[in-house]
């Protein structure tokens, strides 16, 4: 489903916005989360137009997820019209691609954008940020990722998020199956 509205506006739907630059693997997640852990389903992605939203449903709790597609023009979209895509929000889930070094900062900023705006709304909002990609094998293929250098980007996110908004980091992959641990 892509348009701005959940199918059924009658039923009560938590609102997750999960946003994040292109590539970062929003996509992927959720197909995790609502279980559509096929191979074929990964490997059919393409990049998401706009935002996509997903109504879903888990034990006694109906979530309507909205994946904002993360290439540059709709960022700005996102930003410059704020208020439809975070009305009714509950929580954000941000997604930073752990492997994708060059683009930390951008992402970020991005971050820091989407925050300025949840703060000027003074919203109340649970945010998780997802450290994704973080894979078993991540530290053999990129040598350059140590322990340090994800603490300092860690270190970076949590100066970002203003005093008095909840967040959790967590590291996530789907490598196998869909795992996050907390990291703080």
């Amino acid at each position: 489903m892509s348009n701005l509205t959940s199918k059924n506006n009658s039923e009560p739907y938590k609102k997750i916005i999960i946003a994040g630059l292109d590539n970062s693997g929003k996509s992927s997640i959720i197909l995790s989360i609502i279980g559509k852990m096929n191979l074929l389903n990964y490997l059919s992605l393409t990049p998401t137009i706009g935002p996509n939203i997903i109504d879903f449903e888990s034990v006694d709790s109906k979530f309507n997820i909205w994946d904002l597609g993360g290439q540059e023009n709709y960022r700005e979209e996102y930003l410059e019209n704020f208020e439809p895509y975070i009305t009714g929000c509950s929580k954000i889930i941000f997604v930073i691609d752990i492997q994708d070094i060059q683009r930390y900062d951008l992402a970020l900023k991005y971050l820091e954008n989407i925050l300025k705006k949840i703060q000027q709304k003074n919203l109340d909002l649970d945010i998780s940020i997802f450290l994704h990609k973080y894979d078993p094998d991540l530290k053999e293929i990129h040598t350059d990722l140590t322990e340090d250098s994800i603490q300092e980007l860690i270190q970076k996110v949590k100066k970002l998020i203003p005093e008095g908004i909840f967040f959790e980091i967590y590291k996530t992959t789907i490598y196998t199956i869909f795992d996050k641990i907390l990291v703080y």
